[in-house]
């Protein structure tokens, strides 16, 4: 078993902690906001450290999942960041959804300290890191990786490295372009059942189990037909997560028009007050129209 330090204890980052304790590891962990840790240390039986260099020290491996680029980078660099207090020969596995660009970053800085860095995103949602059973595409060295896997199994159902450092963050894009357009397409055959007068669980009972199907049908279609959206991913992180695929695109030269138009829908979305509401909140939109 090893010495973990997690750092970032949101709705994914505190179960996934905790399953590394149930597997056995021996873990610390950080939040930016204290009383979190505090709270997560007490239900765990783990302990909790004021910043992540004091998390880092001593642990054979650190994971991550906080917001965004800057959050990454704050909680790796300086005087107080997890690689000060990284020994060489240690490994720090980012489960944030970030781009590539930052990971390629930290990837070159860490070895600078002989640190590794796995880059290893996570799809899955808060019931999938509650349940231990997330699918995470990682990028970084085959020996990091392999050395990482192990630890990671606590709360993956599926884990694969995809190549060099990041190619996990370029997988979870390919993710998020594909959830973008099925969650539309759900969202208006559900909006057209509506408007045609069928019994929508009626309806999806009997498509569910032919080529229409996905996870997103099997998993949303009645929340969305109760008008429910705290169910999941918010709209906020998801704008973040397709700014960072048309960023992307623009760099490698993809044509993503589909993630563009669904991009400016949850724009939509939010302006109705829907920030926080879940992705499958598309619908919503089309409601508000008529």
């Amino acid at each position: 078993m090893a010495k973990v330090a997690f750092l970032g204890l949101g709705v994914m980052g505190y179960p996934m902690a905790g399953h590394l304790v149930a597997a056995g590891h021996e873990v610390c962990v950080y939040n930016r906001t204290a009383t979190k840790a505090e709270a997560w240390a007490k239900a765990h039986g783990g302990t909790m450290a004021t910043t992540p260099r004091a998390a880092a020290e001593g642990c054979d491996f650190v994971m991550s999942c906080v917001g965004n680029d800057d959050d990454l980078r704050g909680i790796c660099v300086g005087d107080d960041g997890a690689f000060a207090g990284m020994a060489k020969g240690t490994v720090f596995v980012d489960h944030t959804t970030v781009s590539a660009k930052v990971t390629r970053e930290l990837s070159a800085l860490g070895l600078e300290s002989g640190i590794d860095f796995v880059d290893a995103p996570i799809s899955g949602g808060q019931a999938g890191a509650e349940n231990g059973v997330l699918s995470v595409m990682c990028g970084g060295d085959q020996t990091a990786y392999d050395r990482a896997e192990p630890v990671i199994d606590a709360y993956a159902r599926t884990c694969r490295r995809l190549g060099d450092s990041g190619a996990g963050q370029l997988t979870k894009m390919v993710n998020q372009i594909c959830i973008a357009g099925l969650v539309q397409g759900l969202s208006e055959g559900l909006h057209f059942a509506e408007k045609a007068g069928l019994d929508g669980r009626a309806v999806v009972d009997v498509i569910s189990g032919g080529a229409a199907g996905s996870w997103q049908m099997q998993n949303r279609y009645e929340t969305m037909i109760d008008d429910e959206f705290e169910h999941g991913f918010a709209v906020d992180w998801m704008r973040k997560d397709l700014g960072i695929c048309l960023d992307t695109a623009d760099e490698n030269g993809a044509s993503l028009p589909i993630t563009a138009l669904v991009d400016q829908f949850y724009k939509d979305v939010q302006k109705l007050g829907g920030a926080r509401w879940d992705t499958s909140s598309l619908i919503k939109r089309l409601r508000a129209m008529g």
